[in-house]
């Protein structure tokens, strides 16, 4: 069976496909990069907002011209769905969440549970991922995670132990993702990295996405004495930098300033430090006032990349019910304005490293060109002829 996988959304999405893809592998399929060359096609799903949705639809209506014989749709959409994507065309099934098995067996392929392997070949080359926990038990008004996904739910530290060594065998980093990783345990985030780094020395480790409130003491230790072992980089969600917003988005662990407080006290106890946030553009009830909070807020931040999502009205959500609804002008504007606030800051902040040293890990391989990631998650593109092949190695930013 030849099986092509196609994933919307976050890392924990990335995690699941890594997973169900193994499955298929241990079973006997192979998997390709053209869907009109595939038997069957296994789309991962995400209902962070509606436009996730929309574009899910339109990708499986695209497979279906391709000549994809059958398509399974899992994941946070699928497990919301109320039958509109079970009814597009060439749809097989729709697999809530992502369990390998569940998925097989809607292929159908019935392996017994030990036949699925325990040393997982997932990540991209030199990086994998590595899901520490599932689930969340915040109600963000914008979002629909914790019905799609369930309560939070850790995974224990000798689980993930034993998997990151695993994994170490042939990635040079290991990216911890979740849904909502800083509420991780017992014991606490940053015990697990402290007893991962001690499993697994010979890694970099890297957090995918922590709310910055949720950077404990122990976290911000290691991010400061351990750089070998923990990637100087941080992907902070801000979604507003208005606390009348922050309120009406239903998340109340945080304000504007202790998010500020929390970022400025580590940059600066960190010689580099790449900070990436997302951000919410046109939320219902946002005045200029709010909009121009998040710019300030921002604009002195040591932000080094930011993601800007314009709000996106979900039907089933509750912020699809507060009044003040933006008009889509006004959020297409305002979404401009913050993603060339977040271009000038990428800019600038690359700007100041250039010609600076980094620990790089390779990310990427194609011909001739070779991607390599920093400990601050920069990009830097080498010519294969300068490359030894190790996978981690000393580069200089260009």
């Amino acid at each position: 069976m030849n099986v092509y996988f196609h994933t919307f959304g976050c890392r924990a999405n990335q995690y699941d496909t890594d997973q169900v893809r193994q499955a298929f592998f241990d079973a006997g399929a192979v998997a390709v990069e053209d869907p009109a060359q595939a038997d069957l096609a296994v789309v991962n799903s995400c209902t962070v907002t509606n436009e996730s949705e929309v574009k899910l639809r339109r990708f499986v209506r695209h497979i279906a011209k391709r000549g994809a014989a059958q398509t399974i749709v899992m994941g946070c959409a699928a497990a919301l769905d109320d039958g509109a994507i079970a009814a597009l065309p060439s749809v097989r099934a729709v697999v809530p969440n992502a369990d390998p098995v569940v998925v097989l067996r809607a292929a159908g392929v019935s392996p017994s549970p030990d036949r699925l392997s325990t040393t997982r070949r997932g990540g991209t080359r030199s990086r994998a991922l590595l899901k520490i926990q599932d689930g969340c038990d915040e109600h963000c008004t914008f979002c629909a995670t914790t019905r799609a996904r369930g309560n939070n739910r850790s995974r224990s530290v000798a689980e993930l132990a034993g998997e990151a060594r695993a994994l170490a065998n042939d990635h040079a980093e290991i990216v911890l993702t979740g849904v909502h990783i800083g509420t991780y345990g017992p014991p606490s985030l940053g015990q697990l990295l402290e007893a991962l780094i001690g499993a697994v020395p010979s890694v970099r480790f890297r957090l995918s996405s922590v709310e910055a409130t949720e950077v404990d003491d122990t976290l911000a230790r290691l991010l400061i004495e351990a750089p070998r072992h923990l990637a100087a980089h941080l992907h902070a969600p801000l979604q507003s930098g208005s606390n009348r917003i922050l309120k009406r988005m239903g998340r109340h662990w945080y304000t504007a300033e202790s998010y500020r407080a929390r970022i400025e006290w580590l940059a600066e106890r960190l010689p580099v430090l790449g900070l990436g946030a997302d951000i919410i553009a046109g939320f219902p009830g946002e005045s200029d006032d709010d909009h121009h909070a998040s710019l300030t807020l921002l604009q002195a931040l040591p932000i080094t990349y930011l993601h800007v999502f314009p709000f996106s009205v979900r039907p089933d959500a509750a912020a699809a019910r507060l009044p003040e609804q933006r008009q889509p002008e006004v959020i297409r504007a305002r979404a401009r304005e913050l993603r060339h606030l977040g271009e000038a800051k990428a800019a600038a902040y690359r700007a100041s490293r250039i010609g600076q040293q980094a620990d790089g890990v390779v990310t990427d391989r194609r011909t001739g060109q070779v991607e390599v990631i920093t400990e601050d998650y920069l990009s830097v593109y080498l010519g294969s002829d300068r490359w030894d092949g190790r996978p981690r190695f000393e580069v200089t930013i260009d």
